[in-house]
């Protein structure tokens, strides 16, 4: 099989990976944030339903959650889902949404209390203060943490193929199994490489984007 061969194929199958990315950050970043407002919530039960939430998500692998998503509704309610694609998506974004979570809360409580009375020595409402004040201030702080984890999700999209997705490796896999080389595994890497390089390159110009502000 020869290199354009191999190279076409994977092409192919990144749009798999590159669909997964792009689906979960946009269903993960909102979804973060109603979790994490759960998580800081003055009420006491829904602030420990949500805590022990992020604690099952974050203490178990991402690998056995979409096991779980894909195959738990038809064993338990004989309703299997049957596009596993979506399958992905919903687990990869549920995960996803809970470490964006305790990046925001993290954000959030690492303000102190005089930039909320900063505010209101301003004649601002709570809606301004968190708007014009708090939030791009959380946002600076937490761009290098939220950089780490959208870099993460690229490398991670790979566990898609525990439920027969056709994604980069398991496609590089299946070449290596039929035409007996080893050498498309290893090709692999530089769409990974590429990848992450671009959002690098966008993280960091961002970063400098945001060098104006010092909180």
């Amino acid at each position: 099989m020869s290199f354009a061969d191999v190279t076409l194929k994977l092409l192919e199958a990144s749009k798999y990976t590159i669909g997964i990315f792009f689906l979960t950050l946009l269903i993960a970043i909102p979804l973060g944030i109603v979790i994490s407002a759960c998580a800081l919530s003055k009420f006491k039960p829904l602030k420990y339903v949500t805590n022990v939430f992020i604690w099952i998500i974050r203490g178990t692998p991402l690998m056995l959650q979409i096991i779980i998503v894909f195959y738990a509704p038809g064993l338990l309610f004989d309703t299997p889902i049957k596009d596993r694609f979506m399958a992905a998506i919903i687990a990869f974004s549920i995960n996803y949404a809970v470490y964006f979570a305790e990046i925001y809360r993290g954000g959030i409580l690492s303000m102190p209390l005089g930039q909320y009375e900063a505010g209101k020595v301003l004649c601002m409402n709570r809606a301004q203060i968190n708007t014009m004040i708090i939030f791009p201030q959380v946002v600076k702080k937490i761009t290098p943490a939220m950089s780490n984890e959208i870099i993460t999700l690229v490398k991670d999209t790979s566990l898609a193929n525990v439920i027969g997705i056709a994604e980069i490796i398991i496609t590089a896999k299946s070449i290596v199994s039929t035409k007996a080389i080893i050498w498309p595994m290893f090709y692999t890497g530089v769409f990974y490489l590429a990848m992450v390089g671009l959002l690098t390159i966008l993280f960091k110009w961002l970063e400098k984007k945001m060098n104006y502000y010092r909180a």
